[in-house]
């Protein structure tokens, strides 16, 4: 059997391991679906939305938490801001940061909408310049922005948590792309593994990486 071969059936078993997982969850609310449907039509690097099965996941840790306060980094479509919302109560607030000024209306239009939750307060804007300006503490952060900057974001919102606080990290294991032999040339990827370095030995946290989708590494601020 060639190389292609058993890739071709690895992609199969994953799409049905997928598929399995996604009608044995909760399912994915309507709005969301056709949210994630409008990405995939309109968007460029459809990817990057969270999807289903993150989405839900999201959703979840937001609702054990309980947080008063979330701080979402990248925005994209929105759709990971509402799954967090969601999980929240309506008397919290989830400020969610994004660079692409060509996003507000859409961003805008979608937050301001009735939705389960949570309001989403959305900041145009450079996340790095954006955080200092808003009060903390915050309960539970996301950071899904751009990946040369993560050590940059985790250092900013690291002394802004609450003790106990949640820090969730996306894209952490970037397609398996952090075990290339080449991976240092790449500066996304070389962010990354800075990060996740400096984030292992960091005694000011603990952590864990589930590899879904990208990777998701999940921070606790230690008291």
């Amino acid at each position: 059997m060639t190389f292609f071969s058993n890739f071709a059936i690895m992609k199969q078993e994953e799409e049905l391991l997928e598929e399995y997982i996604q009608s044995h969850i909760d399912p994915e609310p309507p709005a969301l679906h056709a949210l994630w449907r409008r990405t995939h039509l309109r968007h460029v690097y459809p990817r990057m939305c969270s999807g289903h099965i993150q989405g839900r996941l999201l959703r979840m840790l937001a609702a054990m938490v309980q947080p008063r306060r979330v701080i979402e980094l990248g925005t994209f479509t929105g759709y990971s801001a509402l799954c967090l919302a969601e999980g929240m109560s309506a008397d919290g607030e989830l400020h969610t940061i994004e660079i692409d000024d060509e996003m507000e209306p859409e961003l805008s239009e979608l937050f301001s909408a009735p939705h389960p939750g949570a309001p989403v307060t959305l900041h145009i804007g450079d996340a790095l310049d954006i955080i200092p300006t808003l009060p903390a503490p915050w309960d539970m952060a996301f950071i899904d922005a751009n990946k040369r900057h993560y050590t940059d974001y985790y250092e900013l919102l690291l002394p802004r948590m609450r003790p106990g606080g949640i820090i969730l990290a996306d894209n952490t294991l970037w397609s398996g792309k952090i075990l290339h032999p080449d991976a240092a040339r790449d500066p996304q990827t070389r962010a990354l593994l800075e990060f996740n370095d400096r984030v292992a030995a960091d005694p000011r946290v603990t952590r864990v990486i589930l590899p879904l989708r990208d990777g998701l590494t999940i921070l606790r601020v230690n008291p």
